[in-house]
């Protein structure tokens, strides 16, 4: 027996809202999944820590939005991770040794949209993955905010190079 066409419409209305809810409910779990990330933890305590860029946002409060799924500012740059060097040191006494420098782990790039009573902009979260920790660890954080102002929050002290012996 076929199917009436306002059974036909009430099955449409009904998958479209089942598929609306399901997209809906994937975004938020996206976006919990990723602010409960080591990456994005430490940068939002390098922020809080630092006044000046709360004052010129003019937190407290601070609100922390949601990431852009779709801007492509937020990446993992894994063409860095794959890109391997060798070179040939000489040492002063005469011997040598291959050492391969690693040009890089995987890298997270993200633009983090903040902001405050004051002012709001974007916070600038740059992390690479420390293999022998198993850990991401901060390259950098920025906030840049909508008038222009760049405010450096973190910058690493140490270089992001790793070098193994080979």
């Amino acid at each position: 027996m076929p199917a009436s066409l306002r059974k036909l419409q009430q099955m449409a209305v009904f998958m479209g809202l089942f598929s609306g809810g399901g997209c809906i409910v994937m975004y938020n779990l996206m976006q919990k999944s990723f602010a409960r990330t080591q990456y994005y933890q430490q940068a939002l305590e390098q922020l809080n820590s630092n006044p000046d860029a709360l004052e010129a946002l003019g937190a407290p409060p601070l609100k922390v939005h949601n990431i852009r799924l779709t801007d492509g500012s937020n990446r993992v740059d894994t063409e860095r991770a794959q890109r391997i060097s060798t070179y040939r040191l000489v040492m002063v006494v005469g011997s040598s040794s291959t050492v391969q420098v690693t040009s890089g782990s995987p890298r997270i790039l993200i633009k983090l949209p903040v902001s405050g009573t004051k002012s709001a902009g974007y916070l600038y979260i740059n992390s690479e993955m420390d293999h022998s920790r198993q850990c991401w660890c901060l390259q950098d954080v920025t906030l840049k905010l909508r008038d222009g102002q760049n405010i450096p929050v973190y910058h690493s002290p140490v270089e992001s190079i790793t070098v193994q012996e080979g």
